[in-house]
Order: structure tokens, then C-alpha cells, then sequence
């Protein structure tokens, strides 16, 4: 209320012309000047006088000394909602001048009828009333017009969309400390020229004259409700203007109530998908779920954290959350108990627990006896496994073969596996050790009719731990530059939740151990999501065609085993099925008495990481695992350097 009132009085004063202000100076100081003439003589005296007659000397011998001094000195030049010290030693040191010649004429000359002490009490007087009223004027005004400094310097904002969502945010936005929004975009052209909120509606193109005269810096996208095509086409019309595009995600993501800044996104990375997502079969999503003990391995990774909460959405009796590493473990069961409550919500029962521990494992499948599981636990970094193959090896293969064993012995229902695009003709040791672990499930659906095996395979997911999304952004951030393995490496892109939700729906599909493929739209190429993303950002991508842009793309080379391009697909005959997004794939795999000879063969070898024999079996076992010939793994490397120089 003060500060509203506050604000409302200092407004007119700091729109005054400077003469006027400096006026309004003068004319307060030579009020000071006849307030401390009378407050003097109450002093002296004892009483308030009227300053008429004899008084008036007093009176006029202070307005003709302190004025001229006042101006002389430079009073009136400062700008006073500025003052400061300095500001304060100058009426200080033009008082004292001033005190010198009126105590010189009232105490030591004397006027008739003037007390003498006036001349000593009135300048000590004045010294305060005007050093106190450049400090009110510095509170009153300095703080009002700092405020409107720092609002100018904010960056500026149009807010696309004058819709209701327009508007909440908008009023939102409107003491905000991050941008200011100064007006409206809307495709309704019987909008244009409108005022909404006391912010002006312009149409879409009138942007490129708002960012020259206004200094436009960002569009916030504020259509939660307009489809993906339409969006897609927004955001393509944004990358000519070169300004930094936040939307609010879609109406189903949004919270009830009010839109808020925090709602913003700093990009909305899965409009690149360039697909509408379709809508999920809810008798599919709830037939393996509802009412059941469900169990989750990987339960704190980018995909398993992500199906415990669309699992959590549909009421199982209890939700197993198997995870090795302690804090992803107790991030992810913080985040369920404050979304669905300690008391009568889901029974939740956070695991911590390593897939390739065979014991480990059997223990919590028998103690509780799950319906379902959902196995999303593997290492997925293709450097980083390269790197040490052996442990990728056995927590992708072995890890997977134990619970699934435990699953059959206990007789679990439904088992699905999560695996990857990069299965597919591998060129790299985690993409054979996710084929090798399809196989493992495909052999044990033949010799366990009791537990329906099902495979899921897609490829990158935005934003997840170990995509190039949240990489390019920090990088972006940080002022480049942005460093990308190949020109023309392409990926397979989905969001998080749309392939946490295909793969619940597929896997209520399953009969016969089958591998469904989902259906990831058309493939992106990594250089151009960089170059979209710096765009969106409000930046220009630094090449040779233009030296002068602020985000460099760097080139550093293929990494161990990464592939140009991912697929799908291992044969040519995928099965379609009532999902459109999920096909079902038919691909050859080894009988399990075969296949269980390899593999304890296999185990052998990561025992003693004997990696020229892990790689020779991987081949052996995988149809098209092509890899790369020179060994990477950093303990062989070290052992080898050691070997050498005793040598």
C-alpha cells in the first residue's frame, strides 16, 4: 500500500522538466529558511512568534545570504536523487559560509530587535532542515527511479498469445525481475491495435520493426491449446527474427489455477519431433498396472523414473523402486511421497540394489512377489561402456538374465525390458550387450510360457541424462562452443513421457516374447538441432558464411563405437498392431540351451575381463555386431602401458 502510494507521488515529480525541478528547489529551501528563522526565535524566546515586523530582518537577511550562496555553490546542479555524500559535504561547507556571514550580521553587527543568539541557532537549524530534505529527496526519488532504470534495462518481451493463458501470464510477469513484457502478439487480426491489460496487441508481423525500435529480446509462447502443426510453424516463422523463444507446455501438462512464470520453459525441445503425439489406450496403460505390485529396476534414471510416475498415476497395489545409486534412488521416492502422499496413497518401497547381483535380486522378487516388471536398469553411454566393457557387459547381459530367472521362479507375469535402437547391427559393445539381453528374454519366453517376455526398443529421448539436449544447452549457455562428434550423425528423438507411456502399452501387449519397435517419427539430425537450438535461443550459430555469430559448432570426431546412424529395425518385416506408434518386430535369436552355454562362458571372461574374449563372443552371439577392432577398455590399456615398460 505505502509503496503503491509512494510510487503513485514520485511518478509526476520525476517526469517534471529539470528547470522545474530545480524551482522546486529553490523555492523549498528558501522555505527552510523562513521555518528556521521562527523556530529560532521559539527557541530564544520561548514562545512562536508572528514574523512580521521587526522579525522580517531576520527573515530577509536569511533569504539574501543563503540563496545566492545555495546557487553559487551548486546546490541546484545535483541531481538529487542521487545524494549522496559528496552531495551532503556541499550543503555542509555552503551552510558553514552561510553561518560565518549570518551569525557575522545578527550576532556580532546586530539588527534592531533581533535576538543575537539567532544568528548562532538559526544557521545549525538550516544546516539539518537542508541536509534533510536532499535525504528525503534521495529516499522519496532515488528509490522510484532506480526501480525504473533497472525495469529498462530488463530484456523485453512480447507474449504470443492474447488468450486467456496470454493474460495470466502477463499478470504474472508483471513485477518480474527476469524481462518485461511491453505488449502482445496474436494471429487475430481484429486484436491488432487492441489494449489488453494495458499492453498493446500487435500481429505477428510487426515483429521485426518491434525489435528495432522497441529492442524485442524475447517470445514467450503462451498457446498451451494449438496443435503441434501449427506450433511448428511459429517456431519456424521465430528463427528469422533471431529472438529467445520460452513457451508454456501443453494444456495437459499444465496445472490447474493460474499460469506462472515458472511455467516457462527455456525451450520446448520436443516441438523438433515435428509429430502430434497420439493419444495413450488407457485400458492398455492400466491392464499391468492397476491393482498390482509393480517393480521398476533403474527406478532414478532418465526412462525408469519417468515410468514409476506414469505407473504411480494408475493405482498399484505397491511400486518396488530398485536403484543402485543412493541418491537417484531417494530423489525419485521424494518426489512420489510428496505427489501421492505417506498416508493413504500409493505403497511405495525404495530398493537399493545392483541387477547383476544375482542373490540381491531373487531376495526382493521373492520377498514380494511382484505381477510386473519393468526392466529399465542397464548402462547406456556408449563411450563410457566402450570404456569398460566388461562391467556393461555383465550389468546389461547377466544383470537382466538374474531377474529375469528370479521373475520366472517366482512366477512374474509380465517382464519388460527397455532396450535401445542402438541394438540394431551394434557397432558398439552397448548396443551388443542390449541385443544380447533381447536374445536372453527371447529364449527364456520359449522355456517359460508362465511370464510374458516382451522387449521395447526406441531410440534417444530428449532430455535425459545422456542426451545431447541438456549438453547443447549448458554449452549454450556458457557461450559455446558447441562440440558435436559429426556433420552428419542423426538420431531418433522422443519425449520422456510419450516413450515412458508406449512402452507400459506395449508391454500389455506381449504374448510370445516379442520385440516391439516404437514408431520415433522422422529421424533428426544433430547439427540441425544445435543450429535450431541456438536460434531459439536468440542467438546466431559462428561458421564461415558468418564469422561475426555468437555460438561456435565445433567438430571433434567420432567417439569408440558411435555410429552415424541408429535403426530400428533388424529385419524387413516389421507387424503392425492396433497402437500406431508401436510395431512389432521378428528377429532371430539363439534356443536357450544354446544360449545358456555362451553365456556362462561369457560370465568367465568378465570374471577375469579378459576383453579379446568378451568382444570375440559378443560377435559370435550377435548377428551384425560390426565393432570397432582396437580395444579401448582403460584397464587393459593400463595393463598393456605396465606390461610394456617392464618390457
Amino acid at each position: 500500500m505505502l509503496e503503491s502510494i509512494h510510487s503513485r507521488t514520485a511518478q509526476p515529480v520525476l517526469a517534471l522538466p529539470r528547470y522545474a525541478k530545480r524551482i522546486i528547489a529553490l523555492a523549498v529551501d528558501a522555505a527552510l529558511c523562513v521555518l528556521t528563522v521562527w523556530l529560532a526565535y521559539y527557541l530564544r524566546l520561548g514562545d512562536f512568534v508572528s514574523l512580521i515586523g521587526r522579525p522580517m530582518w531576520a527573515e530577509a537577511a536569511s533569504l539574501c545570504l543563503a540563496l545566492p550562496i545555495f546557487i553559487v555553490s551548486g546546490l541546484y546542479r545535483a541531481i538529487f536523487r542521487y545524494s549522496g555524500w559528496p552531495a551532503l559535504l556541499t550543503v555542509t561547507r555552503a551552510i558553514v559560509i552561510y553561518g560565518l556571514l549570518y551569525s557575522s550580521l545578527i550576532t556580532a553587527i546586530g539588527l534592531p530587535g533581533v535576538p543575537r543568539t539567532v544568528g548562532l541557532i538559526q544557521p545549525l537549524l538550516l544546516l539539518f532542515a537542508v541536509g534533510g530534505s536532499r535525504a528525503l529527496a534521495r529516499y522519496w526519488l532515488g528509490g522510484m527511479y532506480q526501480s525504473q532504470l533497472k525495469i529498462a534495462a530488463l530484456p523485453k518481451a512480447l507474449i504470443y498469445g492474447a488468450g486467456i493463458s496470454g493474460r495470466q501470464l502477463a499478470s504474472a510477469m508483471a513485477n518480474s525481475l527476469d524481462m518485461r513484457v511491453i505488449g502482445f502478439l496474436d494471429d487475430d487480426s481484429r486484436l491488432h491495435g487492441q489494449v489488453l491489460n494495458g499492453l498493446p496487441v500487435y500481429g505477428p508481423d510487426d515483429l521485426t520493426g518491434l525489435i528495432e525500435t522497441k529492442g524485442v529480446t524475447d517470445v514467450l509462447l503462451a498457446l498451451p491449446s494449438i496443435r503441434r502443426k501449427r506450433r511448428n510453424e511459429i517456431l519456424e516463422q521465430m528463427l528469422n527474427y533471431h529472438v529467445a523463444v520460452r513457451t508454456l507446455p501443453s494444456l495437459g501438462d499444465l496445472a490447474q489455477g493460474r499460469v506462472t512464470t515458472s511455467d516457462l520453459h527455456e525451450l520446448d525441445v520436443d516441438d523438433l519431433l515435428g509429430r502430434e503425439p497420439v493419444s495413450p489406450n488407457h485400458i492398455l496403460l492400466a491392464k499391468n498396472i492397476t491393482g498390482r505390485v509393480v517393480l521398476v529396476t533403474g527406478a532414478g534414471g532418465s526412462i525408469g523414473s519417468e515410468l514409476c510416475r506414469q505407473i504411480a498415476k494408475l493405482a498399484p497395489a505397491r511400486l518396488l523402486l530398485v536403484e543402485v545409486s543412493e541418491f537417484a534412488l531417494y530423489s525419485i521416492h521424494a518426489q512420489l511421497e510428496s505427489m501421492y502422499g505417506k498416508g493413504d496413497g500409493i505403497r511405495l518401497v525404495p530398493l537399493l540394489a545392483s541387477v547383476s547381483h544375482s542373490e540381491r535380486m531373487h531376495e526382493i522378487i521373492s520377498t514380494w512377489s511382484p505381477q510386473t516388471i519393468y526392466h529399465a536398469a542397464a548402462y547406456k553411454h556408449v563411450p563410457l561402456v566402450e570404456h569398460n566393457p566388461a562391467e556393461g557387459v555383465r550389468n546389461n547381459v547377466l544383470g537382466t538374465l538374474f531377474t529375469a530367472k528370479a521373475a520366472v521362479e517366482q512366477n512374474v507375469s509380465d517382464f519388460v525390458l527397455i532396450s535401445t535402437d542402438k541394438a540394431v547391427r551394434p557397432t558398439n559393445i552397448m548396443g551388443a550387450s542390449k541385443r544380447l539381453a533381447e536374445m536372453v528374454l527371447q529364449a527364456l519366453a520359449v522355456e517359460s510360457p508362465c511370464t510374458k517376455f516382451s522387449m521395447v526398443r526406441f531410440g534417444n529421448v530428449l532430455d535425459s541424462s545422456g542426451s545431447v539436449v541438456p549438453k547443447f544447452r549448458l554449452q549454450i549457455r556458457d557461450g559455446g562452443p558447441i562440440t558435436l562428434t559429426h556433420p552428419e550423425i542423426t538420431r531418433y528423438f522422443m519425449t520422456i513421457p510419450e516413450a515412458a507411456q508406449l512402452v507400459i502399452q506395449a508391454g500389455a501387449m506381449a504374448k510370445d516374447g516379442g520385440v516391439f519397435v516404437l514408431d520415433m517419427g522422422q529421424p533428426v539430425k544433430i547439427m540441425e538441432l544445435a543450429r535450431r537450438m541456438v536460434e531459439l535461443s536468440g542467438l546466431k550459430v559462428q561458421d564461415t558464411h558468418n564469422p561475426e555469430g555468437d555460438i561456435e559448432i565445433q567438430i571433434t570426431g567420432l567417439r569408440p563405437g558411435e555410429k552415424l546412424y541408429e535403426e530400428l529395425l533388424i529385419g524387413d518385416n516389421p507387424q503392425a498392431t492396433f497402437h500406431p506408434r508401436i510395431m512389432k518386430a521378428h528377429d532371430d535369436f539363439l534356443p536357450w540351451t544354446v544360449l545358456e552355454e555362451k553365456l556362462n562362458a561369457l560370465s568367465i571372461a568378465l570374471n577375469v575381463n579378459d576383453v579379446d574374449v568378451i568382444k570375440a563372443m559378443l560377435e559370435q552371439l550377435v548377428t551384425g555386431y560390426r565393432p570397432d577392432q582396437k580395444i579401448v577398455d582403460w584397464v587393459y590399456l593400463e595393463q598393456q602401458a605396465q606390461v610394456d615398460e617392464r618390457t
